[in-house]
């Protein structure tokens, strides 16, 4: 259950998440419980719920350590594991988690930083809870005796602020700010010390953190006044300054320093040690023989992580109580070629007109080096054959502009790899490649795939329906490439076609107006425009010829024989007829042509079937057999001229 404050601050931080340039940020403080909200992650991409699930949203992280996750139900970013930023970046000044979005159909990639902001949850410590100190009773008021520095993991002002000693007679407190920022606490003898009247003193060392509400630490500090050892080790320096090579070997003897007492005996006796509130960094890279005072190398130096280091040392004798005396060490490394060149680039135009002017600038490009003379010095180039050069700037930058014709249709982008070596010994390079996009213009004219078409079309087509579709193409892009079809108005024999049909203006789908007749008209030709939408428009046309197609949708016509005021024709045929005879011919027409037109014959009544037959192909009725006297005298029959299922009785 989240506290009042713990709500208060979600909503303080996780306000801060917005989209720029391709990158989500957000911003939350540390500690958060599982399952704490941080930003709608689907909604600052633009993504519904459908598309989390149906594209395959996930998170990929660079470490593998899953601190954060998403609610694939809501798109909520929700904390995962509790996230301790001390754990997470030390106590570096800015800390981040920092993972990509995935999305697949079409591929997508998003990066995500979330930046986790310190709070005061820790408090300054010291390194022992209680620290002794011996002073002689003959040290003069105005002594600095250092403390032990407390060490808080917050950074900021949630670290070590300031020191407080608890009140007392002899011993006041100052503090100082060190190069880095760091605190630091000397005690200082205000009054004498009597070690007759008072052999110990116990004080109270309080640190205290910046932040609000604040935090502090305290540590019991036992002060010994004992007999005087009256003379402190004395360096033969206060500063020491000596010049190494950055990849200076393990073991490597960086100095000796050296200390002298004037005391005698056991007080003469001199040891060398780091203070316990030295630097950690210092410590791992550097060691300190306490007899020799020989300082030498025992970690791996890297002149670009620091150049200067600054080392303190005590010399403290073996006296009762113990003098101690401190010098500071300067080790200054030496560069060597170890770094490879940068290239960064701070501007970009990831899109370029195809009919951009010569040298116009696409991009900014920051050549850097970390190491110094010779090995800092670079030089970088393009690759041959590309319609682009580079221009030497100021400030170690170079402009990327234009020096040939572009052609988006062509070349539709430029994978530019640029190259870049140092002056260093042995020479050191790296690449960089960017991705250029050439922009489109409206430069090239739509093309039918065809300079004309033709369309068979058959008659009795129904109105309305689609009966071909013409096709343009335009190689440029968007509205330059978007085409709408017209029809342009085509004459012939002084008789306009444009009304016999219509076409889609999106599709170039052609609509008959209204059904054909072959019968009348065999033939229509009409011309199409197809035009793009670039600023000024580009156009072509073709030709489209419509053959129109007959159909068997006309019924054959018995033109023989002839009836007599729409009476049944008579035909007289003598008793003595004998078989074969010809009675009639039968004789049709059809105004459909071709395999339309064919016509057959076929007796389909008469009232004695076996006494007349018909020929198939010729129409021609003929007698079977000769007349009996029982056949009637009066015969009656029907034929009909057919095709396919249409037919004409007679």
């Amino acid at each position: 259950m989240a506290t009042p404050l713990s709500r208060r601050l979600n909503f303080i931080f996780l306000i801060c998440g917005e989209l720029v340039l391709g990158q989500i940020r957000y911003s939350i403080p540390e500690e958060l419980e599982h399952g704490a909200f941080v930003g709608n992650i689907a909604e600052d991409l633009g993504l519904s719920i459908r598309e989390i699930t149906g594209r395959k949203f996930k998170l990929v992280y660079d470490d593998g350590m899953q601190l954060l996750k998403v609610n694939m139900g809501n798109g909520i970013l929700f904390v995962n594991h509790r996230i301790d930023r001390e754990f997470l970046c030390g106590q570096s000044s800015t800390c981040s988690v920092s993972f990509d979005v995935a999305l697949e159909n079409p591929l997508e990639m998003h990066r995500v930083d979330v930046e986790i902001l310190d709070i005061n949850d820790n408090s300054p410590s010291f390194a022992k809870s209680r620290y002794y100190l011996q002073v002689s009773e003959v040290t003069a008021a105005g002594a600095f005796f250092r403390l032990d520095s407390a060490q808080d993991p917050d950074v900021g002002i949630n670290s070590v602020n300031t020191y407080q000693i608890s009140t007392n007679k002899h011993f006041g407190l100052k503090t100082h700010t060190r190069n880095d920022g760091s605190k630091i606490a000397e005690l200082v003898l205000e009054t004498p010390l009597d070690r007759e009247k008072l052999s110990t003193i116990h004080l109270t060392l309080t640190a205290f953190d910046g932040g609000i509400p604040h935090r502090s630490g305290n540590a019991e500090i036992i002060i010994t006044v004992l007999d005087f050892n009256d003379n402190t080790p004395v360096f033969d320096h206060k500063i020491y300054s000596v010049n190494i090579m950055e990849n200076a070997p393990i073991g490597h003897l960086v100095l000796t320093i050296n200390a002298t007492d004037l005391d005698e005996g056991t007080n003469g006796e001199v040891k060398y040690i780091l203070p316990s509130d030295a630097n950690q960094r210092v410590q791992e890279l550097f060691s300190l023989d306490p007899i020799s005072g020989q300082i030498r190398v025992q970690g791996s130096l890297d002149y670009e992580e620091k150049s200067i280091y600054e080392l303190e040392v005590e010399a403290v004798d073996n006296g009762t109580p113990a003098l101690n005396a401190r010098a500071e060490i300067l080790v200054e490394l030496i560069d060597v070629n170890d770094n490879p060149p940068e290239l960064k680039v701070s501007s970009l135009s990831r899109k370029v007109r195809e009919d951009a002017a010569f040298g116009s600038v696409v991009a900014i490009i920051s050549v850097m080096d970390q190491d110094s003379g010779a090995n800092g010095q670079v030089q970088c180039q393009l690759p041959p054959n590309i319609p682009f050069k580079l221009q030497k700037s100021f400030n170690n930058k170079h402009k990327l502009v234009i020096n040939d014709t572009l052609d988006r249709e062509t070349t539709p982008y430029y994978n530019i790899c640029i190259s870049a070596w140092d002056a260093g010994s042995p020479r050191l390079s790296t690449n960089r490649t960017i991705l250029v996009s050439i922009s489109d213009i409206n430069d090239n004219v739509p093309r039918f795939t065809q300079a004309s078409y033709n369309v068979f079309l058959m008659e009795n087509n129904t109105p309305g329906a689609s009966i071909f579709a013409v096709t343009a193409l335009d190689p440029d892009l968007d509205k330059n490439s978007k085409l709408s079809y017209s029809l342009l108005e085509y004459r012939r024999e002084d008789v306009s076609r444009s009304g016999d049909v219509t076409v889609n203006s999106e599709t170039g789908h052609i609509y008959a107006l209204r059904s054909f007749d072959y019968e009348i008209r065999e033939k229509i030709q009409i011309k199409i425009q197809a035009q793009d939408a670039g600023i000024p428009p580009l156009s072509s046309t073709a030709i489209v010829n419509i053959v129109i197609l007959d159909q068997n949708d006309n019924v054959p016509v018995i033109v023989a024989p002839s009836k007599y005021n729409s009476s049944t024709a008579m035909e007289v045929v003598p008793m003595s007829a004998y078989p074969g005879y010809l009675v009639t011919k039968v004789i049709a027409t059809d105004t459909d042509s071709g395999q339309n037109a064919r016509l057959s014959y076929q007796l389909v009544e008469a009232t004695d079937r076996n006494l007349f037959r018909v020929g198939i192909m010729s129409g021609e009725m003929r007698t079977t057999r000769r007349f009996r006297d029982h056949d009637v005298p009066i015969q009656r029959f029907s034929s009909v001229a057919r095709f396919l299922a249409l037919e004409s009785v007679s």
